[in-house]
């Protein structure tokens, strides 16, 4: 008993001791939290870094209410701004106004001009006499011509000079003879006549290119033939061609070759790409494009342009310069109107069309020519068969044959300037069609004798 009293001093002067030291360590927060005893130097730092903190937070408050920062203006050429298609729909939407305002003031002048038996009468005087027609039908004399003369060569039963003197003849006829039946025949239309010249050139162009195809078909044989006779070596069996790909010279024939004057190109291939089937819908929609269009260029021209026309008779007469220059400025809108829609049906519908119905797999007829930086960019692009054939088998045999760019391009120019485009330089894809011959068959211009095109 007096030994337990005696320990209960000790015990609680340890008691005290530890609860002492526990206070000094730490103290109690309101929340529960505690906090450690902090020397001077720790209170400095906390009070910088705190100092830091309120910084920061009116840093942040003033970038939020900030509203200017370094930037270009919209419509600026250092603006990376593109998206212009508002603009683009309120000039379409102006574009609409100005013209229904301009039908209608042409509606209340003359009234209603469109007449079709008027546009018959353009093609035929006579109802019984088609001059035109019948100019048309004889031009299939001029390609039994070429498809006979490339027959007999490849026989052996002409030279090649005999061969080329006829198709000198044939080709300068072609020229000739139109013109000269349009210029001495009182009862063909201008209309007419100016169909059947244009059939003509374009066969001029077809014929040409099939004379030449056929002649680097030629070439490229009688190369092979020489290397095979100089290697003694035997040459193997040769592979019957498949039905599907035809070979020099069984191209020439009566289907081949009406094939290729019915076909939406000028230049001559032994073997199209051809497509699988005929999609009917989209055949049923170029045609209705096409009478479409056609009735709306008939009318427009009838209703809008030869009004014009009419009124532009007296200026001209007096030599009355302002009045010219306006009659001139209100032809303008309707003439571009016009372009615009021939474009569109001769090139997209009228095209697409014939290609359609012959399965042609090549449907490049024109290329981004509304994005036009430059005119000879648009003249590049906007006739893509007659760019071709000018690139094919006029720019690039010059070239070949010694003559700068420079001047390839200037007689281009000034020899076919009654066609539509001139060349200008090669583009990436024309590049790709130019070879050399090869032992693969390839002609200059990456025409296939006996195999299929790889262009």
């Amino acid at each position: 008993m007096n030994d337990r009293d005696d320990f209960r001093p000790l015990m609680r002067s340890r008691r005290r001791a530890t609860i002492t030291n526990a206070k000094t360590e730490t103290s109690k927060l309101g929340n529960g939290a505690t906090s450690e005893v902090k020397s001077p130097q720790n209170k400095q730092e906390s009070g910088n870094f705190q100092l830091k903190e309120n910084n920061k937070r009116k840093c942040d408050r003033h970038d939020q209410m900030r509203c200017h920062q370094m930037q270009e203006s919209l419509l600026s050429s250092a603006s990376s701004f593109k998206n212009y298609r508002g603009i683009l729909n309120w000039c379409v939407v102006m574009l609409v106004l100005s013209n229904a305002r301009l039908f209608l003031e042409n509606l209340l002048r003359y009234g209603i001009l469109v007449d079709p038996i008027e546009v018959v009468s353009l093609f035929l005087k006579d109802p019984y006499s088609w001059p035109a027609a019948c100019l048309v039908i004889v031009s299939n004399v001029f390609v039994l011509v070429a498809m006979y003369t490339e027959r007999k060569l490849a026989m052996g039963s002409i030279s090649e000079k005999v061969g080329l003197m006829i198709y000198i003849f044939n080709l300068t006829v072609i020229l000739c003879f139109p013109v000269m039946v349009v210029l001495k025949l009182p009862s063909i239309t201008p209309i007419g006549g100016a169909f059947a010249l244009g059939i003509y050139t374009i066969l001029f162009l077809k014929l040409y290119s099939y004379k030449d195809v056929n002649r680097w078909c030629r070439e490229t044989m009688q190369v092979k033939a020489r290397s095979l006779s100089r290697s003694q070596s035997c040459p193997s069996t040769p592979s019957m061609p498949s039905n599907k790909h035809v070979s020099y010279p069984g191209n020439l024939s009566l289907k081949d070759i009406y094939y290729f004057v019915f076909a939406p190109t000028l230049c001559y291939e032994l073997n199209f790409p051809r497509c699988e089937s005929i999609r009917m819908g989209f055949l049923l929609r170029r045609l209705f494009e096409m009478l479409l269009l056609t009735q709306l260029l008939v009318g427009l021209t009838q209703q809008w342009m030869v009004p014009i026309i009419r009124s532009s008779m007296k200026p001209l007469q007096e030599m009355d310069y302002t009045r010219m220059t306006e009659r001139l400025l209100r032809l303008a809108v309707p003439n571009h109107l016009l372009w615009l829609i021939f474009f569109y049906s001769f090139f997209h519908s009228s095209m697409n069309f014939a290609a359609e119905l012959l399965r042609f797999g090549d449907r490049e007829f024109y290329r981004d020519w509304w994005n036009s930086e430059t005119i000879t960019y648009f003249w590049q692009n906007w006739n893509i068969p007659v760019h071709k054939w000018c690139l094919r088998h006029f720019y690039k045999p010059l070239v070949r044959r010694g003559a700068s760019k420079l001047l390839s391009q200037s007689a281009v120019f000034f020899s076919f300037g009654f066609l539509p485009r001139v060349p200008g330089q090669c583009s990436s894809q024309d590049v790709q069609t130019l070879g050399v011959h090869g032992d693969d068959g390839t002609d200059p211009t990456g025409v296939v004798c006996g195999q299929v095109s790889t262009r």
